[in-house]
């Protein structure tokens, strides 16, 4: 390889490095959990998005261990020619059926299933409005589409209703509205009944990426949209994160759109399919998300007590209702000393900086699930109490 190429790409390193942007990875050695471990030390999980708790859950160890048996370890092939199990099938109709829609599609992860759906359904002559803080992985999508492009400011219902306008004006065919159910970095919920009412008045299908929402947000758990009592045109979302905390992505909506995609979407064409392993642990995350009241009880009680012992040590927080809440800090520096300090006291969280968030907005994203116990949130308390202390963030 050329020494040149090499030279410069140490080169970017060595800049990242020195403007306190570098990223590590921590070596986990125990299953994820409320309390992980980490090479030799045990440590209080607050950083991962296992919201229900269910990774390491039992119930579905066993779904994935007891399948491999029937339906073997891989499928070794696409869907399309012959990479699709009964129990493919099974998870799509079961996850639309939660959802409310009328069939889903299964991909290897959501941002696959983002990177798939926009270019199948939209061309030239149609236009997509995209919240300027969407998921990478929807602004990846929207780039593999012909369709025009608008973005709009966050959550601004003013500056998206323009947009609106505009696309009209320019003689879209088609306008599909993008946006995540629950922006990641902030915690903060999309404003759907808004979005809503303005994708009726001008005639726009409405797109909710539900990652961080699907399994825990509004009655049942079938997300934002249950939460804000609305209907959404197109949904995606993941197995990753609440659903077991695997991997696998899907999009579910009406059946003609679900039936194209299953046609022409690339990662979905040309990946291979789920192992077994995961769609059985899929289906009976499922089952427990549906009898699992209690567990969305302990989650949103646990995001209650965590955020009022923040505040009341007198941290900077975003305010918000959902389990993801932010510790804010400003500089990418002080974000990973906190974090490296806070690992020495046996709480296990991660700093976010520019590029992930603006610059100038760097923080500690913590978050909640419902296998922490009162004592670990506690601990984890007093450790960022200590550790505020000793950095100057708090008096």
């Amino acid at each position: 390889m050329s020494t040149d190429f090499l030279t410069d790409i140490s080169k970017t390193l060595e800049e990242i490095k020195a403007d306190g942007l570098y990223k590590r990875e921590r070596m986990i050695t125990s299953p994820q959990g409320g309390e992980i471990r980490v090479g030799d030390a045990a440590v209080i999980n607050l950083c991962a998005n296992n919201y229900l708790g269910l990774a390491d859950h039992p119930d579905l160890i066993a779904a994935a261990r007891g399948v491999m048996d029937d339906k073997g370890f891989g499928m070794a092939s696409v869907r399309f020619i012959c990479g699709t199990q009964d129990i493919h099938r099974e998870l799509e109709q079961r996850l639309a059926k939660f959802l409310g829609k009328d069939d889903a599609i299964l991909f290897a992860a959501c941002f696959d299933a983002n990177g798939g759906l926009f270019e199948p359904l939209l061309g030239p002559e149609d236009a997509i409005i995209s919240d300027s803080l969407n998921h990478a992985s929807i602004i990846d999508g929207i780039r593999l589409c012909k369709a025009k492009r608008y973005r709009y400011l966050n959550s601004d219902m003013n500056d998206l209703e323009a947009w609106l306008k505009q696309a009209r004006e320019d003689g879209a065919r088609h306008i599909m509205i993008a946006t995540d159910g629950v922006f990641s970095m902030d915690g903060y919920l999309a404003k759907l009944p808004e979005i809503r009412a303005l994708a009726d008045k001008y005639d726009a299908i409405v797109m909710v990426d539900d990652c961080h929402a699907t399994g825990f947000m509004g009655a049942t758990g079938a997300g934002t949209p249950e939460h804000f009592g609305v209907d959404v045109d197109i949904v995606t979302g993941t197995l990753g994160k609440a659903l077991g905390g695997a991997i696998g992505g899907y999009i579910a909506g009406p059946q003609p759109v679900i039936d194209l995609l299953r046609q022409r979407a690339r990662p979905y064409l040309f990946s291979n399919s789920l192992p077994p392993s995961i769609v059985a642990a899929g289906l009976e995350a499922i089952r427990l998300v549906e009898e699992g009241n209690g567990l969305r009880a302990q989650l949103f009680e646990n995001a209650k007590y965590w955020r009022a012992g923040l505040e009341k040590l007198g941290f900077d927080l975003l305010p918000g209702e959902h389990p993801i809440i932010p510790v804010m800090l400003g500089e990418a520096q002080l974000a990973q000393d906190m974090a490296s300090r806070l690992f020495d006291e046996g709480v296990y969280v991660s700093g976010f900086f520019f590029p992930v968030v603006p610059r100038g907005q760097a923080r500690i994203r913590t978050q909640m699930n419902a296998a922490l116990t009162r004592d670990e949130l506690d601990r984890a308390l007093a450790a960022f109490g200590k550790v505020g202390k000793e950095l100057g963030i708090l008096s």
